[in-house]
């Protein structure tokens, strides 16, 4: 359905501008750093940088991003003036200045010429909405999962990405770091033998919605923007839970919320470990016995379940093959059927840091490469996550045909591949 995006060099046009323009000019004292000495980066080699919607977990990944000495962070959007003012005071802090501008509407930040990338970290009601805008404005991406709300945003998302050749890295940072690499690794090599089936944790199988809870004074818009923190989402009055809680707005929505949460996560690390980063199940089974299951057309079967897990950590993620199965999860640690699969599998990594999966997004955006969490990945990955969700809300197997992208012959299931966005978000 897709075709891979062309590389193209980066900023090329700029060097050779500097280049020109210092024949033009008499001679004057430089300082090293703006040379690219003394640890300095070369100002056509800086990615500059804004950030979207920055709370507790765009927080953390703003810390990454600060680390790198090729970025330079330059603005931040939210619709909480609380949470603007902080995030300006630690990018002026870190740069010693009060250049940091903040806006309240993301489409001034992006209608900047100034900034190469955005960081979206607002909650999933936003992520494929801001991130298609940012897209179509000439920006490339780092999106927090889950990366979307429904099959169709899916598409729409790897469908435009695909088009204006921007770089989309979804924040499954897991695919950087080196237990699950190592773990898909022995799958890819045929280590396992061939694969047969492959276990996520799925978080939780819950569907449901926010609901709606009593009005409270609505606050001054310049506070807080809650028309423009509902967004695409159906309104509702404003009530400080549904901002400050763990709501629709975090679970992706009412249908394979759940799912959602975690699996773009363990599914997304199941879906490359079988290969599958262009495609997903075919058939979707609700639960029994708490596990619900799904089965790509190459017969490798996919379990979601919430036990039996060896106590690896967070997100932990199963391999079986003919001969073998590998075991890993958030502690770093691994198992395996036999002590020599793991023979060369480096060095432990305890918790879920984002710094490698940062740095592989910078590296693509200066290479116009693919990282590992692609806009490809991220389509198939949720339609996966999303199409369980489904027959988990019938309560009934759904069958998906990836040549269509639809449910076959299944208009109930149908009906669910999209919603309703509200005025002016629609897609």
């Amino acid at each position: 359905m897709f075709e891979k995006p062309v590389a193209i060099s980066r900023r090329g046009f700029l060097k050779s501008a500097v280049g020109a323009g210092a024949l033009l000019v008499a001679p004057y004292v430089i300082p090293s750093t703006v040379l690219g000495k003394d640890g300095g980066v070369l100002p056509s080699e800086r990615i500059t940088l804004g950030g979207i919607g920055i709370g507790n977990r765009g927080g953390y990944d703003l810390g990454c991003f600060l680390q790198e000495p090729d970025v330079r962070f330059l603005a931040i959007c939210d619709v909480k003036a609380t949470r603007r003012e902080a995030v300006k005071k630690i990018a002026d802090t870190k740069y010693g200045n009060t250049d940091c501008a903040m806006h309240r509407d993301f489409r001034e930040l992006l209608g900047r010429a100034d900034i190469d990338a955005v960081l979206i970290a607002t909650g999933p009601n936003w992520h494929a909405t801001a991130a298609i805008a940012a897209a179509k404005a000439g920006k490339d991406v780092y999106c927090e999962k889950p990366c979307t709300k429904n099959v169709v945003q899916s598409l729409m998302l790897a469908e435009t990405f695909q088009r204006t050749g921007r770089v989309y890295q979804g924040g499954m940072q897991r695919r950087n770091l080196p237990q699950f690499a190592f773990a898909v690794e022995l799958a890819h090599r045929g280590k396992l033998g061939k694969l047969h089936t492959v276990h996520a944790h799925p978080g939780g199988m819950g569907t449901g919605s926010s609901g709606w809870l009593p009005a409270e004074p609505e606050p001054p818009r310049e506070e807080v923007d809650w028309d423009m923190y509902l967004g695409p989402a159906a309104w509702r009055p404003f009530n400080k839970k549904l901002l400050d809680g763990f709501n629709f707005e975090k679970g992706g929505g009412m249908v394979g919320g759940g799912v959602l949460e975690w699996g773009s996560h363990c599914v997304d690390l199941c879906q490359w470990a079988n290969d599958a980063d262009m495609t997903q199940p075919v058939e979707y089974e609700p639960p029994v016995d708490g596990r619900a299951t799904a089965t790509y057309a190459n017969g490798v079967k996919l379990v979601l379940r919430g036990d039996g897990w060896l106590g690896l950590g967070s997100c932990p993620v199963r391999f079986e093959g003919e001969t073998g199965w590998v075991e890993a999860g958030d502690s770093g640690d691994m198992a395996a059927s036999s002590p020599s699969l793991l023979v060369g599998r480096g060095a432990k990594i305890g918790g879920y840091p984002a710094n490698n999966h940062i740095r592989d997004f910078l590296n693509c955006v200066k290479s116009r490469g693919l990282p590992r969490a692609n806009h490809f990945v991220a389509c198939h990955t949720h339609i996966a996550c999303h199409a369980a969700g489904i027959a988990i809300f019938l309560k009934r197997k759904v069958t998906f045909d990836p040549k269509t992208n639809m449910f076959v012959k299944d208009e109930e299931a149908n009906r669910l591949r999209w919603e309703a966005l509200r005025d002016p978000w629609r897609l």
